[in-house]
């Protein structure tokens, strides 16, 4: 049996094998057996990035749209932190929290938009809210299950030792719940952008949102995946920003 090329042995090497897969059958279906009016091939996209930038107003939907999003995250991490600890912390919060917490993470946030565009308007705070709305409870739920699986006689061994509360949050829980916020924070970078995209779906003449309908109803596939590749290029540089963190404040786990 031919052994597998060392180039396929690398994970790197790997994923690009399947990115390139996956263009190549994106590029055969939209050239040979999908409507040139609903889908563009890879190629073409690419030569209408240009033309996508010179779209009066693209480049400010996506300045708008990133600092939404980054706003949106922000509070998320902030909001999902603070109240996952409160929960995993004490009993008598996670019991009487948690299934308050669990009921609205399984809501669908979309049937309360118009609450948040009659509470907070039609302008970029409507889309913040609604982007937190989606992304503090996955930092909520892996928070307050980072906290519960620290083991008792950590905490324990600390406050025995004359541990303040503070020094206990900074050196025992924090370290050991790394791994489980960061997760949380990974899935709420995408529920946050998903949060915000909605908000700009419905009710907006500006953002990403605003173009996606805008190049959908117009019959541009080209430029619609034009936008769709640079949103995602937003999403894969704010997902490393992340990915380097964890490294940077994990690195003690892999030792």
């Amino acid at each position: 049996m031919a052994r597998m090329p060392a180039a396929l042995r690398h994970p790197a090497g790997a994923r690009a094998l399947v990115i390139l897969a996956l263009f190549g059958i994106w590029e055969v279906a939209a050239r040979w057996f999908v409507d040139p009016s609903f889908m563009s091939p890879p190629s073409r996209v690419v030569a209408f990035m240009d033309e996508l930038f010179a779209t009066p107003g693209v480049p400010q939907a996506l300045f708008t749209t990133f600092l939404e999003l980054a706003a949106a995250f922000a509070l998320s991490v902030a909001v999902g932190l603070a109240v996952g600890l409160l929960v995993g912390l004490h009993d008598f919060s996670r019991r009487s929290l948690l299934p308050i917490v669990l009921l609205l993470y399984a809501t669908p946030q979309v049937t309360i938009l118009p609450l948040f565009i009659l509470y907070f308007g039609i302008g970029p705070a409507s889309k913040i809210a609604f982007g937190m709305s989606h992304g503090m409870f996955p930092i909520i739920v892996t928070v307050a299950a980072g906290v519960q699986n620290i083991k008792p006689i950590l905490l324990l061994s600390a406050r025995s030792m004359g541990a303040s509360p503070r020094q206990v949050l900074r050196w025992v829980i924090f370290p050991h719940m790394i791994p489980s916020f960061f997760t949380g924070m990974r899935l709420a970078m995408t529920a946050a952008l998903l949060g915000v995209l909605l908000a700009e779906l419905y009710v907006s003449s500006t953002g990403v949102g605003y173009f996606t309908h805008l190049f959908a109803d117009s019959f541009e596939p080209a430029k619609l995946f034009g936008l769709i590749t640079v949103l995602a290029l937003m999403a894969i540089a704010l997902n490393e920003t992340v990915r380097r963190a964890e490294v940077r404040f994990g690195h003690w786990q892999s030792t």
